[in-house]
C-alpha cells in the first residue's frame, strides 16, 4: 500500500533522478512530473520505478499542481528532484502528517557544504520568510521546498498559482485556513547538473518577484 504520493516537479534532470529515485522510501511512490523536458527524464524516471506525468505548461507551480492531481495516497509531499533533498529524509517530514499532529510541515534546509545555497538565494528566502513572520504571525525560517501535508486538505486550498509563487500560495492559504505549520530540519546539498532557479541571480529574481506577487494578493485578502 502507497502511504505517501511524493510529486517530483522534474525540468531536464535525467541525470539526478536515478539517485533520487533510488532512495525512495518503502511506501513512498514517486510521481515525477515532466515539465517540458528536452532530454531523457520521463523514460529515465519510467525506467526507475516511477509513476510518470505529463505537464508541457512550464512553471513550478503548474508541475506541482499537476503532481497534486495524480496523487491518490492521504499524505503528499513535494521534492526537488535534482538531488537537492534527500529523499530518505521524506518519512521525518511525513510522519507528523500522517499522526495529525501537524497540517503542513516544511523541511528547513541545513545545507551539507557551503556552494549547496548560493547567498543570493539564501537571502531572498529569509527576506520571503520575515515578511511572512510579520504579515501573518508565522514563526517559519524557510519556505523549504521538501513539504507534506493530507491531501484531502491540500484540495481544499484551491491552490492556482502555476509559477514559482505556488510554494508560498500553499503556505499563506494554509495560515488562512488556520492550519498547524511547522518546520523541521533537512539536509540541503549540491544539486546535480545546472540550476535553474535559485542556483542563477535571474532565477532567484524571477523566483523573489513571483512570491511578491503572492504575498501582495494575500494582503488584499487578509
Amino acid at each position: 500500500m502507497t502511504d505517501v504520493d511524493v510529486v517530483l516537479p522534474s525540468l531536464n534532470e535525467e541525470a539526478a533522478l536515478p539517485w533520487v529515485l533510488g532512495r525512495m522510501p518503502n511506501g513512498y511512490r514517486a510521481i515525477v512530473v515532466d515539465n517540458g523536458s528536452t532530454d531523457a527524464t520521463a523514460r529515465v524516471a519510467a525506467a526507475h520505478g516511477a509513476v510518470v506525468v505529463s505537464e508541457p505548461q512550464r512553471g513550478f507551480g503548474a508541475a506541482c499542481l499537476a503532481g497534486l492531481a495524480a496523487a491518490e495516497a492521504p499524505v503528499v509531499a513535494f521534492c526537488d528532484a535534482d538531488g537537492s533533498l534527500d529523499p530518505q529524509e521524506l518519512p521525518h517530514v511525513c510522519e507528523p502528517i500522517a499522526a495529525g499532529r501537524v497540517d503542513l510541515l516544511l523541511g528547513r534546509r541545513r545545507t551539507t557544504t557551503w556552494h549547496a545555497w548560493p547567498p543570493h538565494a539564501r537571502l531572498g528566502n529569509a527576506v520571503l520568510a520575515a515578511s511572512l513572520r510579520r504579515r501573518l504571525h508565522l514563526r517559519l525560517t524557510d519556505l523549504g521546498p521538501m513539504r507534506a501535508a493530507r491531501r484531502d486538505s491540500l484540495l481544499t486550498l484551491g491552490l492556482r498559482d502555476r509559477r514559482f509563487g505556488f510554494p508560498l500560495e500553499m503556505v499563506i492559504r494554509a495560515a488562512q485556513q488556520g492550519w498547524r505549520i511547522e518546520e523541521t530540519d533537512v539536509s540541503y546539498l549540491p544539486r546535480t547538473g545546472k540550476s535553474k532557479v535559485t542556483g542563477t541571480i535571474r532565477g532567484t529574481l524571477r523566483t523573489i518577484h513571483d512570491m511578491r506577487r503572492v504575498l501582495a494578493g494575500a494582503g488584499d485578502a487578509t
